[in-house]
């Protein structure tokens, strides 16, 4: 296998697409929706560029006429950019959202006081601090 070769253009891996996986991700509720509301806005960026027309010939401007090109061109783009997310979509591995997969943005980090008793007596107080307002924040969102 050569460079580049394992790779779609878009830098996907080639898998195959099953049909059992089409309809367990694309045929959920929220899927469905999408797919109802991209329909929907496809087909009225085409009314809209008509309606525009219609201003333009009807002695509008230069941004009438410029419009009635522009929303059925918006359409269009619409309709790629959805279409690459329903391939992105079918290409991802659904493994990926498991509960260990998600991103940690924090971690408390790890210092060794073990060989300095001053730091790990500082480091106590900064505990005992914290432990006090983590209390007195929790009391008082009980009023």
């Amino acid at each position: 296998m050569g460079p580049g070769e394992g790779t779609s253009p878009a830098g996907l891996p080639p898998a195959t697409v099953r049909v059992e996986s089409v309809y367990s991700r694309l045929l959920t509720p929220k899927w469905l929706l999408l797919h109802l509301l991209v329909a929907v806005l496809f087909v009225a960026t085409f009314f809209l560029g008509y309606w525009q027309l219609t201003k333009a010939e009807a002695g509008g401007g230069a941004v009438n006429w410029s419009y009635a090109l522009q929303w059925p061109l918006y359409g269009f783009m619409g309709l790629w950019f959805y279409l690459r997310m329903v391939r992105i979509e079918l290409h991802r591995d659904p493994d990926d959202d498991g509960p260990g997969a998600a991103v940690v943005l924090y971690q408390r980090p790890r210092i060794d006081t073990s060989g300095d008793p001053e730091l790990a007596a500082y480091n106590a107080y900064l505990a005992e601090l914290n432990e006090r307002a983590l209390s007195q924040r929790k009391a008082g969102n009980g009023r």
